[in-house]
């Protein structure tokens, strides 16, 4: 679960971002968490422990990112529900947010990674067209094998950004791919770009 500092974020700034900055602690992890996903973690280093433990006191939110060099842009974790099956170990659930780009970090004594990151506006809803009909048909069906753990409560087949984050998630795709639909500002693009993957590898 641990990275270098140079390996949590890029001080780069995408098209979109908002002005306002502020910190955020960031959980580096192998994997990428989209909009409005839910993400399961099992919290053992005691870094993190402290965190979600200020998470789960307030308000605060935690950013998560992928363990690689060049990633631009992450996406920040509220945690909604928590379990300690036992000692030093501790199950959450988190619900993902507003994606933000990093614009500096640092490294904190106790090995914690810190960044100023300014957030990106939300995508808009955009009505899912019916020659992407198939693709929300083929969600519902992912959604269905992974059951309601892993899949969020809300519901919005209808919408192209929505089905696009979703799928991005659940389609085993290589975690490079899957920030590049992250990273992506227009939901039918995202979702043009996630049939050609599922076109060249025979998915899902």
């Amino acid at each position: 679960m641990s990275a270098k500092p140079e390996q949590a974020a890029t001080p780069s700034r995408p098209r979109g971002a908002d002005s306002g900055t502020f910190r955020l602690p960031l959980f580096p992890l192998k994997t990428v968490l989209f909009p409005r996903g839910r993400l399961s973690l099992r919290i053992f280093e005691q870094r993190y422990l402290a965190m979600a433990k200020r998470c789960l006191s307030g308000e605060e939110r935690f950013g998560v990112c992928l363990i690689t060099r060049g990633e631009e842009v992450a996406t920040p974790g509220r945690i909604r529900a928590w379990d300690m099956p036992q000692l030093g170990i501790l199950q959450v659930s988190a619900d993902g947010e507003t994606r933000f780009a990093v614009n500096a970090h640092e490294l904190m004594p106790d090995g914690l990674v810190v960044a100023d990151v300014t957030p990106i506006a939300p995508e808009p809803p955009v009505a899912l067209s019916s020659d992407k009909r198939p693709l929300a048909e083929l969600l519902e069906l992912l959604a269905t094998r992974a059951g309601p753990r892993h899949f969020p409560d809300e519901r919005a087949f209808d919408d192209a950004s929505w089905v696009g984050n979703r799928l991005a998630e659940l389609l085993p795709l290589p975690l490079a791919t899957k920030q590049t639909l992250l990273e992506m500002d227009d939901a039918n693009a995202r979702l043009v770009a996630l049939q050609r993957c599922i076109d060249a590898r025979g998915l899902p």
